[in-house]
């Protein structure tokens, strides 16, 4: 989603300055990147820079003041273009994670990335990242951090996450993930975790059935199977009992806190308890909300 600045004005805030091709006068002192462009010399030579203003890039050309021909007035060229969101979605086993993710992809548009999902494709394909995890898990052990992290940050840098935005799901799941991603850049503008009071997952998760015809995932109270037909061929996944899924839930729990604790000045707690549509309602806000800071930000630069 883009939001476009028909103006132009000039703009003397403090901002984050990237040169195309700037070259500052000899008796430039400036140290800091974050400067008033009416700090900036320019010698003869100087045009075309690139600024940066909260985060968002702009387009903007630099022109001598009559008054003052050392001073620098810097004018937006119409074009200021807020980048695409990116977002990360954590929750518990059965707490409604995957539906809330369809939402989100469909609304908003952002390429929509599971960890689990790029594993199975990379072995399937028979990447070398794809034979190191197969390994592991022939093996029966945990796939390093330092494979699945490959794989998410890979697929993070192509074009389409880029361009549209993305929605990383259920990952990072633990404090060692999350800091290498952060390391390689990849820091989310809104981290939504969907809480679930834990009697209610593991009522979910308990009465949760697989149809191994069609892959559909029914549940015995809430999402029952359409006939007698498929209700005799539903199957149990064989760690959804309480016992199990408590244990699960314990892990999750943990590793969650430890997650947070990168982003919590960006985390958004939504009440997944409730149906589905309402808790969507609550994640449209929260987008909306951040949305709305973006464009203020962007407009206060065409006032």
């Amino acid at each position: 989603m883009a939001t476009m600045i028909s103006s132009s004005s000039t703009v003397n805030l403090p901002m984050t300055v990237k040169t195309n091709s700037f070259s500052p006068s000899p008796s430039s002192s400036i140290n800091s990147k974050h400067i008033l462009p009416s700090q900036l010399p320019f010698t003869p030579t100087n045009h075309g820079l690139s600024l940066r203003y909260d985060g968002n890039p702009l387009r903007c050309r630099h022109r001598r003041s009559p008054q003052s021909p050392n001073a620098a007035n810097f004018q937006v060229l119409a074009s200021a273009t807020m980048e695409p969101l990116k977002i990360m979605i954590s929750g518990a086993p059965a707490s409604g994670k995957g539906t809330q993710c369809e939402l989100i992809k469909e609304k908003y548009g952002l390429v929509h990335i599971a960890a689990g999902d790029l594993l199975r494709a990379e072995i399937a394909a028979g990447s070398e990242n794809g034979k190191r995890a197969k390994e592991h898990m022939e093996k029966g052990q945990l796939v390093p951090d330092e494979i699945v992290v490959t794989m998410v940050k890979e697929r993070l840098s192509q074009p389409d996450s880029q361009e549209n935005g993305w929605l990383l799901d259920g990952y990072p799941r633990s404090l060692s993930q999350a800091t290498a991603l952060k390391k390689y850049g990849f820091q989310p503008d809104l981290f939504i975790l969907l809480e679930v009071p834990e009697d209610t997952l593991v009522e979910r998760v308990v009465g949760r059935r697989l149809d191994p015809v069609t892959g559909k995932i029914y549940h015995v109270k809430y999402s029952p199977p359409e006939t007698d037909e498929i209700a005799a061929r539903l199957t149990k996944r064989f760690d959804d009992t309480e016992e199990k899924v408590k244990l699960r839930l314990k892990t999750h729990h943990h590793n969650v806190e430890a997650v947070l604790s990168l982003f919590e000045d960006v985390t958004v707690k939504v009440n997944g308890s409730v149906n589905k549509e309402d808790v969507f309602a609550q994640i449209e806000v929260a987008l909306t909300n951040l949305l709305e800071q973006r464009k203020s930000a962007l407009g206060s630069l065409a006032a």
